[in-house]
């Protein structure tokens, strides 16, 4: 951390949304050093990959590397790179941004891009336009190479996000698609004029046609070395805003610890590399929270995943199973993951991350990171599996809480039932496994006010509900009788982990009607 403000705590600048590392440094914003990380790569001079969920440092980074490619050694006073620089050189940099545009026609993409190579040909005196994106650019690598004498260093930002606005729109993805594959492709065959070339976005699939040609960049999104590389680590935090902390904890009446504490719940536990045991903090999040003084959903507010829960019902993946969900290491690290399956891109999206690796096996298990995504992702899919719009759920869902918190296991069960009976006609002609999820996800969201556990593995019960007084465990049974349902939970032993609780344990046996697509008896005992 260098900063020279020495005012009170709340006046100093916090560089909430500043993606430019010379406005940041300029103005005194308060930075985390990750220039040691920068001359690391630039020394390797190794053409780079770098996929981060959205929001996480990557256009800062970006501009980072581009003040110390231009040489700009003033900015990079008091940090890491000071000492480790001995030689400041400046190279002719094409910095590329695709982030700003909606992408949403032929038209948007091709603006942008034509915006971008005009100021390049302006810059280097090109005045003999070809038709060709891909020759153009070509073109301007040459000429600011032949008229610097030195090679061109090429960074390129958020380079998927055309195709990420597409999804919906097959011919307009093809179209993306082949543009993009032909501009970036030039960066192969120019590779004797580069000096550096760093490019980031969220995905990188074979179906976007761009890495399959593009094959001499380094994906370094799950080396161990970078793992840090974007995002804020806990010694971080302590160590560089140690003043907004005690600010955040005296507003929330917290102490600092307890503050510490609801942070990493919110939003900590990403884990970008599985022989890293240092989770990584969401950046935006925790620098609102200490901005604002106070703890809100700020990252998954600032975009929703529209276009994720899309794929999950598209492809009829079973929401039950995403939360702990093992995939091959191929479908994350590999360039031929398959869009039809959405798991590799919930994950590159920022919704799961790892929580454990199997050595022998090449699996890695994934699941939400932080209470923030992981209610949030809930919250949102469930306007799109029931009724309950995205601003209802918390209303829906604390009324089910309340009367579980009241002892009430019959008015619970009402109106649960009366949720089902409110569904329009379209919800109710949809699958069991539709109404499963269904379950799933009311029993999941009431996470977020008490604790509460759903259950899918052999021997344990569907859910289990824990509140001051009771622990209530839950047993549904499709077309069977709810004393099959009390039977179950006494021969398996559901309540055997919780005897020693001392609250009061309440069975709950619930009979499941399929042809009504509603809840049909049910039993407290």
């Amino acid at each position: 951390m260098n900063t020279n403000i020495t005012s009170a705590p709340l006046s100093r600048k916090l560089p909430v949304g500043i993606q430019s590392f010379e406005k940041l440094r300029n103005e005194g914003f308060l930075y985390v050093d990750k220039t040691a990380f920068v001359y690391q790569l630039a020394k390797a001079g190794i053409p780079c990959f770098l996929s981060r969920p959205r929001r996480f440092g990557k256009s800062l980074l970006l501009s980072t590397f581009e003040a110390y490619f231009l040489g700009k050694k003033e900015l990079f006073r008091g940090l890491a790179i000071e000492q480790l620089e001995q030689d400041w050189f400046e190279y002719p940099v094409l910095h590329l941004s695709l982030n700003a545009e909606k992408y949403d026609s032929r038209e948007r993409l091709a603006n942008m891009l034509e915006s971008q190579l005009s100021l390049w040909e302006e810059r280097y005196g090109i005045t003999d336009i070809n038709i060709s994106y891909s020759i153009r650019f070509m073109t301007v690598i040459r000429r600011a190479y032949e008229q610097t004498g030195r090679r061109v260093v090429v960074l390129i930002d958020e380079y998927d996000k055309p195709l990420l606005r597409s999804f919906d729109n097959e011919e307009l993805q093809k179209e993306f698609r082949e543009t993009l594959t032909a501009f970036y492709t030039v960066l192969k065959d120019a590779d004797p004029w580069l000096q550096f070339v760093f490019i980031t976005g969220v995905t990188k699939f074979a179906q976007m046609g761009i890495f399959s040609t593009l094959n001499q960049l380094n994906d370094i999104s799950l080396v161990p070395a970078y793992s840090a590389l974007c995002g804020m680590t806990y010694t971080e935090i302590q160590e560089n805003f140690e003043p907004e902390l005690n600010a955040l904890a005296e507003a929330c009446e917290m102490t600092k610890e307890e503050t510490m504490q609801q942070m990493t719940r919110l939003y900590d536990g990403y884990r970008f590399s599985y022989r890293s045991p240092e989770r990584m903090y969401n950046p935006f999040s925790v620098l609102n929270a200490l901005n604002n003084q106070l703890f809100q959903s700020y990252w998954f507010a600032s975009g929703t995943p529209t276009f994720l829960v899309d794929m999950l019902k598209k492809t009829d993946f079973d929401l039950r199973k995403m939360d702990g969900i093992e995939v091959a290491e191929a479908s994350l690290s590999d360039d031929r993951a398959n869009i039809n399956n959405p798991i590799p891109m919930i994950y590159q999206s920022g919704y799961l991350t790892i929580k454990d690796y199997d050595k022998e096996f090449h699996i890695y298990k994934l699941g939400f990171p932080n209470e923030e995504v992981k209610y949030g992702f809930l919250n949102f899919a469930a306007s799109f599996y029931t009724c309950m719009s995205e601003n209802d759920t918390p209303f829906y869902i604390g009324h089910f809480v309340r009367e579980l918190r009241n002892g009430d296991a019959e008015a619970f069960l009402t109106r649960l039932r009366a949720f089902f009976a409110d569904f329009p006609y379209e919800l109710n002609t949809k699958t069991e496994r539709h109404y499963q999820v269904v379950f799933y996800l009311v029993f999941k969201l009431m996470g977020q006010f008490i604790q509460s556990e759903v259950q899918s593995a052999i021997g344990r019960a569907d859910a289990v509900v824990k509140t001051r007084d009771c622990i209530y465990v839950f047993e549904f049974k499709l077309d069977g009788t709810v004393e099959e349902a009390l039977r179950q939970i006494d021969e398996k032993g559901y309540l055997i982990p919780y005897i020693a609780d001392g609250r009061r344990l309440v069975k709950v046996g619930v009979s499941f009607d399929a042809a009504n697509r509603n809840l049909g008896e049910w039993l407290i005992v």
